[in-house]
């Protein structure tokens, strides 16, 4: 199963930069995604530093090269993506970090499985 986040723009992946000014003092903060923490709905987790590679037919039935996972069993399954946040903010000689997350859900359904003999 191939992963990958969808249309992919600043708002949804980043980097988003944005300034604001109010009495005087000025902060800028930039945030981005640092992870995608994806639960595959079987008990396991994926997590990937990356935003994945979009899969389209004429890549194939291989391996995603970036972010994927193997089920081993059929079935239906609801996935959850959760983008880890970081948020870097300076401004009136401070900085600072803050974190947060967001989180969204697929059904999927598991219908191919693929033999694989060894030996």
């Amino acid at each position: 199963t191939w992963l990958w986040i969808a249309d992919v723009d600043e708002r949804s992946w980043g980097p988003i930069t944005r300034t604001a000014s109010a009495g005087g003092v000025t902060v800028t903060a930039t945030a981005k995604v640092s992870k995608v923490v994806w639960d595959m709905g079987d008990g396991n987790t994926v997590t990937c530093t990356n935003k994945g590679t979009e899969w389209t037919a004429a890549k194939g039935t291989g391996d995603s090269p970036t972010c994927g996972y193997r089920y081993d069993r059929r079935g239906e399954r609801t996935i959850t993506a959760t983008t880890y946040w970081e948020v870097d903010w300076s401004g009136a000689g401070q900085s600072g970090t803050i974190t947060f997350d967001m989180s969204g859900t697929r059904d999927v359904n598991v219908v191919e499985l693929r033999a694989v003999i060894t030996g």
